[in-house]
């Protein structure tokens, strides 16, 4: 499978960032020890930031 390492590394660290806004205790390699409900909270985050961004980026605005 091809992909961009940088695009990776990227959504990595956005990744980690959202947990730390979020108060989940998401770290490098396994995180079984998170609640269904945790781990869905931080990948339902990242993408309503990421569709918010998208929205601004077309209306012309500024994020």
């Amino acid at each position: 499978m091809a992909y961009n390492k940088q695009a990776q590394e990227a959504l990595n660290k956005f990744k980690y960032e959202v947990a730390t806004e979020l108060g989940v205790n998401l770290k490098q390699g396994y995180n079984g020890d998170l609640t269904s409900a945790q781990a869905g909270s931080v990948g339902g985050e990242m993408v309503k930031q990421m569709i918010a961004r998208q929205e601004q980026s077309m209306s012309g605005g500024s994020y």
